[in-house]
């Protein structure tokens, strides 16, 4: 039986019928039409899923909809300036060459973001666990840590 639940994604409010047992993501990208998050091992495995539920790193392949009922959800289509630009994360993220294939990128941007909201100015060491959780196949961590390092030194969020 499909219930009603309320929720705020990327500032806009979507009020939505799910089943109990549909996932975050599959909400996102098949009711809501968000692409942007990524479906990679289904299992909480690779990150590529990643989202920020009331600014926390989630998985969304593994989290059930309906307990995000009510609460803030932002995707990577929600890191872009108002108006439209990429955000300093994002412009670093292309500036140092953190991106491949692209499939990863939008968990590794989720995550990070996660990190600098919680903590400014991380060190190597924060970055590298933080980042931990998120998979990239093609490019290797080392462009991707330095993006971050480089957007939190310019103060971004």
């Amino acid at each position: 039986m499909k219930q009603l639940i309320s929720l705020d994604i990327n500032g806009r409010v979507y009020d939505l019928a799910v089943s109990p047992r549909d996932l975050l993501a599959d909400v996102i990208r098949r009711k809501v039409g968000l692409t942007g998050t990524k479906k990679g091992c289904g299992m909480g495995d690779c990150g590529a899923c990643t989202v920020l539920v009331e600014g926390k790193p989630v998985l969304s392949c593994i989290t059930l909809a309906i307990t995000c009922n009510g609460k803030k959800i932002t995707t990577v289509e929600g890191l872009a300036l108002p108006n439209g630009e990429l955000n300093p994360l994002q412009a670093a993220f292309v500036n140092h060459g953190a991106i491949q294939c692209g499939f990863c990128t939008p968990g590794m941007l989720m995550s990070a973001t996660g990190l600098l909201n919680r903590n400014p100015k991380p060190s190597i060491y924060d970055i590298k666990h933080e980042m931990s959780g998120n998979i990239c196949r093609c490019t290797g961590f080392k462009r991707i840590i330095e993006a971050i390092e480089v957007a939190s030194e310019t103060g971004v969020k």
